[in-house]
């Protein structure tokens, strides 16, 4: 299952992470605030074996 509006791209030593800030994914869990992007658990980065990413991106 592929995260939720985040695109991951490695580019030799960088990690570039796209996110669409005009799109809402829905409530947190709390429901405080929105969801523009999450993979909802820790995600591989592509391409850096043992590299992971955990992110959350929201707005209130």
């Amino acid at each position: 299952m592929a995260p939720e509006n985040m695109q991951m791209e490695r580019d030799g030593n960088t990690l570039k992470i796209t996110i669409d800030l005009t799109k809402e994914i829905g409530p947190s869990a709390s429901g405080k605030t929105t969801l523009l992007a999450s993979p909802g658990w820790n995600i591989d980065v592509p391409n850096a074996e043992g590299v992971k990413v955990g992110l959350n991106v929201y707005k209130r």
